[in-house]
């Protein structure tokens, strides 16, 4: 990939922080490399390393060891040039302010801002704009968050849980509006623990444990390097301890009349379950998600 068309590059990173306990290792010489016009899901456990790794990013700290790079600049340049808007899971909003009031004033701070009311109606913020933001919910106050980080107009948006507090409607509006960002060509990249929104929205994903990457590529990708498959049916009347000695079958379960079984090769085990209980109907076959990717492999970093 051509660097001239890369918006980070994280060379060799490490950080590490002083606690009572001891010494942490928060990061331990992650690499990573984004595109321009990447959407990119930052995925891991708690501890794990990523709002390390964002803060950074952001330039809000400095890494102890090895590099990174945004738009071919320090972060901390980066930010002050309005290229990168970002919102965090800590800090507030100024108070007794109305929303456009607050939006105006961090426009303000920029050299080429977009219109207070064009960040408005991206946001999707247009019904709340004359509120005063200590009267906003959990949900709208995020999405005020978000706005202010499309105040400046930037090329890179990262975003740490963008979706917190927010009800199903209102996270369906946002990544509706993401999608249309990154058609336009913007980078976006989002930690999060949902991972139903990563496995919809992102390109990529990068996976962290540990202060590693342990894992790098389409959220398709990454699901397959867990080589267990699914398979459910309707069987009632049949034990765990019957389907869980088929061959190929590992672990099976039971939740009323349905049965699921995982397997690391399912075509063993559904002629199995077939011979042995031809009466198994609303069979389904699936691969793993990536939850289950998730899981198995950050036990195992």
């Amino acid at each position: 990939m051509d660097s001239n068309t890369q918006t980070i590059e994280i060379q060799g990173v490490r950080k590490s922080f002083r606690t009572p306990d001891g010494t942490v290792q928060a990061v331990r010489g992650v690499d990573m490399s984004i595109a321009a016009g990447e959407t990119v899901a930052l995925l891991g456990p708690n501890g794990a390393g990523k709002s390390t790794v964002i803060d950074m990013l952001l330039g809000l700290t400095r890494p102890d060891d090895g590099a990174i790079s945004v738009f071919g600049m320090r972060p901390s340049q980066a930010v002050e040039r309005g290229a990168v808007g970002a919102t965090l899971q800590t800090g507030g909003l100024i108070r007794d302010l109305s929303v456009r009031e607050v939006v105006a004033m961090i426009a303000s701070l920029y050299p080429e801002p977009l219109p207070v009311e064009n960040v408005l109606h991206v946001a999707g913020i247009e019904d709340i704009a004359d509120r005063r933001t200590n009267k906003l919910s959990g949900g709208e106050t995020q999405r005020v968050r978000f706005a202010l980080a499309l105040a400046s107009d930037p090329k890179l948006l990262v975003l740490d849980e963008p979706t917190v507090a927010m009800d199903v409607e209102s996270r369906h509006a946002f990544w509706t509006t993401m999608r249309e960002l990154a058609a336009r060509g913007r980078t976006v990249l989002f930690a999060t623990h949902h991972l139903d929104e990563a496995d919809a929205y992102a390109d990529r994903a990068i996976m962290l444990a540990g202060g590693r990457v342990i894992a790098d590529g389409p959220t398709t990708g990454i699901k397959s390097l867990v080589g267990s498959r699914k398979i459910r049916a309707t069987l009632p009347g049949i034990s765990v301890a019957e389907l869980s000695v088929l061959p190929g079958v590992g672990a099976a379960d039971r939740r009323g009349d349905a049965v699921t079984l995982t397997s690391s090769d399912s075509d063993v085990a559904l002629r199995a379950l077939l011979n042995r209980f031809p009466q198994a109907r609303d069979i389904e076959v699936a691969g793993a998600g990536l939850e289950e990717a998730f899981l198995e492999l950050t036990a195992a970093a």
